[in-house]
């Protein structure tokens, strides 16, 4: 646990290394773009006002029901423990957290990683959801997105917890860019695991994750609060501008939520 834990702090130094000359992934257009935004003395990217939260008086059930927290696995959410979250809120994970927390709703769309889930069993005892197809329907206890939208495991689990009635979603580890000096290198805490890429091969391509996150943010009145490792990290060009978006640094957000 010791050698997993530094593994993730490592990576998460490096993403903290924005290289704003080159981000893998990104287009011409959107840098271009973003070194405008980076240029405006009036653009406030992060949130710096952090106030107490205030939960509902109550059952659990009650005081839990208007927050919601969807951790994506970008290593910026390697300081954070989910547990410490769920007194807070409900909470939606994707793929491979489950292997060492069970979250209160479980997202996974690739083929590789529902059987791995489907073989632990861990189906049948907690909430999991998929798209469905022929392999899934004929797996007993799966829920199965209607309609299958295609979209990736974040912006899936995004759009699930937007739909189920909250007023705020927190954003976790939907870092989008990858790690390493030029942003080249796979950004996910379970890098170099089983179903996973190793940690020396390239970033997988982003593109269509931010534009799912944008579909999914701008089409409801929910508040959503992303929360990025630093002042300096990356926003996609698709979520500027948005309204009902704001950002928090990890710091902020612990401190929001007297995390440790």
């Amino acid at each position: 646990m010791e050698l997993q834990h530094n593994h993730l702090k490592n990576q998460q130094c490096k993403a903290c290394e924005l290289v704003k000359q080159f981000i893998h992934g990104e287009s011409k257009e959107q840098r271009k773009k973003r070194k405008q935004l980076e240029k405006s003395k009036n653009q406030t990217v992060v949130t710096s006002i952090v106030a107490p939260i205030t939960l509902e008086t109550g059952t659990a059930d009650n005081a839990t029901k208007k927050v919601a927290f969807v951790l994506g696995n970008g290593v910026s959410r390697a300081d954070i423990n989910p547990a410490d979250l769920k007194r807070y809120g409900v909470i939606y994970g994707c793929n491979a957290l489950f292997r060492s927390y069970a979250p209160d709703h479980l997202i996974a769309v690739d083929t590789k990683m529902i059987r791995e889930i489907t073989q632990d069993g861990y189906h049948n005892t907690h909430s999991v959801w998929t798209n469905a197809s022929k392999y899934t329907r004929e797996i007993p206890n799966l829920n199965l997105f209607t309609p299958t939208l295609g979209w990736s495991s974040g912006p899936s689990a995004l759009n699930l917890a937007s739909n189920h009635g909250y007023d705020t979603i927190y954003i976790l580890g939907f870092d989008y860019v990858g790690v390493g000096k030029n942003n080249e290198l796979v950004n996910n805490m379970y890098a170099g695991t089983h179903n996973y890429k190793q940690i020396s091969e390239r970033a997988t391509y982003f593109g269509n994750w931010q534009r799912q996150t944008a579909t999914c943010i701008k089409n409801t009145k929910v508040k959503y609060i992303r929360v990025i490792d630093t002042q300096s990290s990356y926003v996609p060009e698709p979520l500027i501008g948005l309204t009902n978006l704001t950002h928090f640094t990890v710091e902020n957000f612990k401190n929001r939520f007297n995390i440790m």
